[in-house]
């Protein structure tokens, strides 16, 4: 299988009060961070958002086909751009996702029948779905997500609920070095101490 990788940029980082794709975690940037655990399993890495959302020259930006659609609007873009069988769409505020993750994702893309899924979604250990670090198949989704968001809708559990997705539950990753914190949303300045504290105390 092919995979395309996509770093959301878009939001508006009110929280923060500074442009989370920006932040330096360690000598990286978030999106340099996430581009390099991505990059064990994707062609490429694109950044998506709005047209002044380029995080880094580095990375191909991707605009906003709906510009102003929330996380439905990033992934419909990441899909409408992406030239592989797959897109691995990540938000910037998860600088903590590994390349462990990414290739655990990719293995759960086929059932046993063999028949592929449509999306591969990790359940965060709180129980909460987190679309915004997933995988998903570019055919069937961005025809859905189209449908979707000319229908008025602007969430991405409304896709996830008209495709065939594979849950994935916390325990088929726990495993993993750093698992319990692959979903810490930065969301905020408190956020953004914690990460990097977490980062400094598994060098």
């Amino acid at each position: 299988m092919s995979v395309d990788g996509f770093i959301l940029t878009g939001g508006a980082s009110t929280r923060m009060g500074s442009d989370k794709a920006q932040l330096l975690s360690g000598s990286l940037t978030s999106v340099q961070r996430i581009a390099r655990a991505l990059s064990v399993i994707a062609i490429r890495v694109s950044t998506v958002g709005r047209a002044g959302a380029r995080s880094s020259d580095a990375f191909a930006h991707v605009i906003d086909v709906h510009p102003g659609w929330g996380a439905l609007g990033g992934i419909h873009a990441a899909l409408h751009a992406c030239q592989s069988e797959w897109a691995a769409v990540v938000a910037c505020d998860l600088p903590l996702v590994t390349s462990e993750l990414f290739l655990r994702l990719r293995s759960l893309t086929h059932n046993s029948e063999p028949r592929t899924y449509d999306a591969v979604v990790p359940i965060q250990l709180d129980g909460r779905p987190q679309p915004l670090c997933a995988l998903y198949r570019r055919e069937s989704c961005l025809q859905k997500s189209e449908a979707l968001i000319a229908s008025g809708e602007h969430t991405p559990r409304a896709l996830l609920a008209a495709v065939s997705t594979r849950w994935v539950r916390s325990e088929e990753l726990s495993d993993l070095p750093g698992a319990d914190h692959f979903f810490l949303n930065v969301n905020s300045p408190e956020d953004y101490l914690r990460a990097k504290t977490i980062l400094a105390s598994t060098r």
